[in-house]
């Protein structure tokens, strides 16, 4: 119980992507463990909301940052029955293969954008728990718009810390003051309440 605990009180605290592939690679074998122990609730709240903002009939999604297939689970479970997902951690995609739940599982650093799909390719996108501190930064909100089709939607969950921080908010107001995204909601609310943390819920639609 010990080495689970030490994993997720230290998942904020990594600083650069060598540290953070390193960090997911030791965590992915515990990890599902880990958070369903501390009641993770930002993939459940994610899809609920992707589901009323696209009809999962035919819909394609992107699961960015897709860890261990927990996000992925979720989506099915709400009905979205063609999804991708990709990470920058072996370990984790390793896990979230055998979850049997993902047409296409690809390795990439979404700080080193492009990622490995054509403009266009999808008619949504989650990001659940992948924008933090030491994680993917803010900027790459353009290369995961760059793959979602025009009218499309992107639901974004993080946890109130990076919240707060402020650079994801920054870079959203920015890019829909230049038209590229409408913002639907922001909904505080549950993140793991095992740890007293809370979170948001932030859905868009892209525009061009």
């Amino acid at each position: 119980m010990a080495e689970k605990r030490r994993f997720l009180s230290t998942a904020y605290t990594v600083k650069s992507d060598a540290e953070t592939r390193a960090f997911y690679d030791s965590w992915a074998e515990i990890y599902d463990d880990e958070l369903t122990e501390n009641s993770y609730r930002q993939p459940a709240r994610c899809a609920e909301t992707l589901r009323l903002m696209a009809d999962p009939d035919g819909c394609a999604v992107l699961d960015v940052g897709c860890g261990s297939g927990m996000s992925g689970l979720a989506l099915c479970s709400v009905g979205f029955e063609t999804v991708d997902g990709c990470d920058f951690s072996s370990g984790m995609l390793a896990k979230a293969a055998k979850t049997g739940t993902y047409r296409r599982l690809f390795e990439t650093n979404l700080n080193e954008p492009p990622m490995d799909v054509p403009d266009d390719t999808y008619r949504a996108a989650a990001c659940v728990g992948v924008f933090s501190f030491g994680h993917v930064r803010a900027d790459a909100l353009d290369d995961i718009l760059r793959v979602i089709r025009p009218g499309g939607a992107l639901v974004i969950g993080l946890n109130d810390t990076f919240y707060r921080e402020g650079s994801l908010i920054a870079k959203l107001d920015a890019l829909a003051t230049l038209g590229r995204i409408t913002i639907r909601e922001q909904e505080h609310g549950e993140h793991i309440p095992g740890t007293g943390l809370t979170g948001w819920v932030i859905s868009a639609y892209k525009i061009a």
